[in-house]
C-alpha cells in the first residue's frame, strides 16, 4: 500500500554545526528521494543545498547517505526506504569534508586521479590498435564508472580511519586496473599501485562492490588482480631471482607511471603550482625518465589541499585541518577587492 506522505529527516548545517530536520512530503507513484528533496526546496525551504545534475543515474552528482547507506538520490525509490514508520533519513557523504547540508567537497578524488598517468601506448604497439575481444571485455567494465564516489564513501580505510594519505580508494584502483590491464599501455604501473596508491591497504571486504550503482565488480575484477600483479613482482622469490638473472643491468628501466608529474594550478589565481618546487610557467611541462612531456594544464576549478585563510569557489578551508571545509563568507565587495 502506497503512503500518501513520508517524512524526510534531512541533515541541515555545515562543518561547524548541524542538526537533523524533518519535512513532510507528499508522494506520487515512482517517486525517488531526489524528487522529495526538490519538493522541499520548492515548497518548504529554498536554502536546502543538494548537488544533482542528470537525474538519470549517469552523472554521479547526487550521492548521499539514505538511512545510513551510500546511494544515488535519483535512483532510490521512496517506497524502498520509507519502511513502516514512513521516515527516510538523508545525510551527506561521511568520508568527505562537509560544505553545506547534503553537499560535500569531493575534490580530493580528482586530485588523486590527476596523479595517475594517462594511457601511454608502448613503442611496440601496432597502429591501429588491434585487441583480442577478451582484453576488451576485461577493461570495458571499469569504464562504466560514473564517479559517484559511493565506493570511496563506504571504504572503511577512508571513511572510518581517514587514511587518505596511504590509499587512493576503490575508484582510483579501478582506474589503475583499467590502464594496467590494457595490452598496449607502455608504463610500468606496479610501483605506483603498491607504494603510492596503496593497494595493500585494502583488505577485500567488498563493500565498495555492494554500493556501486553500475554493478562494477570492483574487488573481484579490479583490486584483487592488482594485488596479484604486485605480489608477482615484489613477493615471488622465484620471479625475483629470474629478474635478477635476466635483467642484470639495473640501469635499464621500463618507463614508469611513478615518473608522471601532474601539472595543476591553484584556483586562486596566484599562478603557483600545487607541487612545491615546480616552475610557475603555465607552458612548463613535467618530465621524468619516461621521456615524454605533459601537455600544459589549464587552471582547475579546485585547489590542492586547504592553505590557511584561502577561500575558493565559496569554500573556506579550516586553518588547521585541510580536510574540513565550509561555505565561504566572502561578499561581492571582497571579491572585487
Amino acid at each position: 500500500m502506497r503512503m500518501d506522505k513520508v517524512t524526510l529527516r534531512v541533515f541541515r548545517g555545515d562543518a561547524d554545526a548541524g542538526e537533523m530536520q524533518d519535512y513532510e512530503v507528499p508522494t506520487f507513484p515512482g517517486m525517488v528521494v531526489l524528487d522529495a528533496i526538490h519538493h522541499i526546496q520548492q515548497h518548504d525551504d529554498t536554502t536546502l543545498s543538494c548537488r544533482w545534475n542528470c537525474k538519470a543515474g549517469k552523472c554521479g552528482s547526487c550521492s548521499a547517505e539514505i538511512n545510513g547507506l551510500p546511494r544515488l538520490l535519483c535512483k532510490s525509490r521512496v517506497r524502498d526506504y520509507a519502511g513502516d514508520s514512513g521516515t527516510i533519513t538523508v545525510q551527506p557523504l561521511k568520508t568527505f569534508p562537509l560544505i553545506k547540508d547534503l553537499v560535500t567537497d569531493v575534490s580530493w578524488n580528482y586530485r588523486m586521479s590527476s596523479r595517475i598517468a594517462p594511457f601511454t601506448p608502448a613503442d611496440t604497439a601496432p597502429k591501429p590498435f588491434v585487441m583480442q575481444q577478451m582484453d576488451v571485455d576485461r577493461i570495458q567494465e571499469f569504464r562504466k564508472c560514473i564517479e559517484c564516489f559511493l565506493c570511496q564513501d563506504v571504504c572503511h580505510i577512508l571513511r572510518d580511519h581517514n587514511r587518505k594519505d596511504i590509499f587512493y580508494g576503490p575508484r582510483q584502483m579501478i582506474k589503475l586496473a583499467n590502464l594496467d590491464m590494457h595490452p598496449y599501455d607502455g608504463l610500468n604501473r606496479r610501483e605506483m599501485v603498491r607504494d603510492e596508491a596503496g593497494v595493500g591497504a585494502c583488505n577485500i571486504t567488498k563493500c565498495c562492490t555492494e554500493v556501486c550503482p553500475e554493478h562494477i565488480h570492483i574487488t573481484d575484477n579490479g583490486i584483487i588482480p592488482l594485488k596479484e600483479r604486485v605480489a608477482d613482482i615484489y613477493f615471488d622469490p622465484v620471479k625475483w631471482l629470474v629478474r635478477k638473472l635476466m635483467f642484470h643491468d639495473e640501469t635499464v628501466k621500463r618507463p614508469s607511471a611513478s615518473d608522471f608529474q601532474p601539472v595543476t594550478f591553484f584556483a586562486n589565481g596566484n599562478g603557483a603550482f600545487a607541487d612545491s618546487g615546480a616552475p610557475s610557467d603555465s607552458n612548463a611541462t613535467g618530465t621524468g625518465t619516461v621521456g615524454w612531456s605533459i601537455p600544459p594544464a589549464r587552471p582547475l576549478p579546485r585547489m590542492e589541499g586547504g592553505p590557511p585563510g584561502v577561500v575558493k569557489d565559496e569554500i573556506e578551508f579550516h586553518p588547521q585541518n585541510p580536510n574540513i571545509a565550509r561555505a565561504g563568507t566572502t561578499t561581492t565587495a571582497d571579491k572585487n577587492e
